[in-house]
């Protein structure tokens, strides 16, 4: 655990972790276990800032792992409605613990660098139950989040031992994170020992794909300045 940690729980209904070998054929069958990327999205519902990067440290398996498939109607893309079968995960429920770094690629956001601030509002963002609707992993699952111990209460799992997943999606790095050009998939081979998965960080991932070239941002001083004067005109306006 680090300094500017944060534990919360997340859970909802049905779940959607998709797995991108089946989208090719229009169905969609979830993975068994979120993705690293996927955690990190809720991270960033429930508070995001550029200055920031959220990092997914550990995850812990309540619930017993189910699936149900749904005959869903799509739209085509030559108009009307397709028959496709989805395959959710039912009655998830996982403990999260994360925390935060800054953003070295965003010089432009130097003077947000306020670790105590963000930490403070990050946990009441997590008690609010997050700034943003919470999804799990596709827009028609819905998500709640509330503050917990990571660690506490019964998990299905507890003592379970070890299960490999296999080769899966670890997530997705993008050039304002990373600072290189192109945008690349990251793969990874997580185990769940007692119920517990603790995720590689991005930067150790050795599977690592480009999926595209992509330029990112770039930021001069005349930005970091007009940024800076910005701040401090609204600190003026705060104190009279």
């Amino acid at each position: 655990m680090v300094r500017n940690s944060v534990e919360f729980s997340v859970y909802g209904d049905y779940a959607l972790f998709t797995d991108p070998l089946t989208k090719l054929g229009g169905e969609k069958l979830s993975y068994q276990i979120p993705t690293y990327q996927s955690m990190k999205g809720i991270l960033e519902s429930i508070y995001w800032k550029p200055t920031l990067i959220m990092v997914v440290d550990a995850i812990r398996v309540m619930n017993p792992i189910r699936m149900e498939s749904k005959g869903i109607r799509p739209i085509d893309y030559g108009g009307g409605n397709t028959l496709a079968n989805y395959t959710y995960l039912k009655d998830v429920h996982y403990q999260v613990a994360a925390h935060f770094i800054f953003n070295e690629n965003r010089p432009d956001m130097a003077f947000d660098r306020n670790e105590n601030k963000h930490h403070s509002i990050l946990k009441r963002c997590v008690q609010a139950g997050g700034r943003r609707d919470i999804f799990l992993g596709t827009r028609e699952c819905q998500g709640y989040v509330e503050p917990c111990v990571f660690g506490e209460g019964d998990s299905f799992y507890q003592n379970y031992g070890d299960i490999h997943f296999g080769t899966m999606v670890h997530g997705i790095n993008y050039p304002d994170e990373t600072g290189r050009d192109q945008m690349e998939v990251r793969l990874w081979e997580p185990e769940m020992k007692n119920g517990v998965i603790k995720f590689k960080k991005p930067e150790e991932c050795e599977k690592v794909r480009t999926i595209s070239e992509m330029h990112r941002k770039r930021f001069d001083n005349s930005n970091v300045e007009s940024a800076e004067h910005l701040l401090n005109s609204w600190g003026e306006e705060v104190e009279r």
